[in-house]
């Protein structure tokens, strides 16, 4: 099967070319859709050289709309009947996509989560951040029926098809807790697969912070009693 491993970017300029060997070095039949997303910091001007190139799209947002709205943009273009969600930092590891799609390419799953929390080997890092990972996690189980150790894990792989069951609307991170409980919604079968995780400090270009944790929060009652 085909893969589409769709990279959201912003400001990612230390880390795209790296990440962009490493998902290559992948053996695995692939397209690579990478969507800027209004970058300042010369990232656009190293996404040039992967114009044209076989296997590449490249999309580029007129102004930064946030992580939700790029992936839209990239799943529009994506022929794959699988499809990758990757960071654009090097956080996650595309070594890991054999055995991330391997629940999928056994007809036992519809979408796959890379959890963190599940044994695999990660930098010990942000005692908050996992406390808050844990607390948003436990919440959205509770309003979905599902038993995610992981829901706003970086690394979502599921069937082209589910993208038709649902329409995505959340334009920034709260994409993770959108597509968890449309998922629950509309019944896919979940696994969830362990993976590593090197995670990276503010100072390496981290992203996050509290306030998207209490956008997330609102998102999960949001999708869970009042939005389709």
């Amino acid at each position: 099967m085909k893969l589409s491993i769709v990279i959201p970017v912003y400001n990612e300029k230390k880390t795209l070319s790296e990440l962009v060997s490493r998902v290559e070095a992948v053996n695995l039949e692939k397209e690579i859709i990478i969507i800027d997303d209004a970058s300042t910091d010369g990232t656009r001007d190293l996404l040039k050289k992967y114009e044209g190139q076989e296997r590449f799209k490249v999309i580029y947002q007129s102004k930064n709309a946030g992580k939700g709205s790029a992936l839209r943009a990239g799943f529009e273009k994506a022929e794959g009947e699988i499809i990758i969600v990757q960071d654009g930092d090097l956080e996650y590891d595309p070594k890991e996509y054999p055995q991330l799609i391997k629940p999928i390419l056994d007809g036992r799953a519809d979408v796959v989560y890379g959890s963190r929390f599940l044994g695999g080997t990660h930098r010990v890092f942000f005692f908050w951040h996992y406390v808050g990972n844990k607390v948003l996690t436990t919440i959205s189980n509770m309003c979905t029926n599902l038993c995610l150790t992981d829901m706003e894990t970086g690394y979502k792989i599921f069937r082209r098809e589910v993208l038709d069951a649902f329409t995505l609307k959340c334009n920034r991170f709260g994409f993770e807790p959108e597509f968890t409980s449309k998922v629950a919604r509309h019944s896919f079968r979940v696994y969830e697969v362990p993976i590593s995780y090197s995670g990276r400090g503010y100072e390496e270009g981290k992203k996050i912070d509290w306030k998207d944790g209490v956008a997330a929060l609102w998102f999960i009652f949001r999708f869970r009693f009042f939005s389709s």
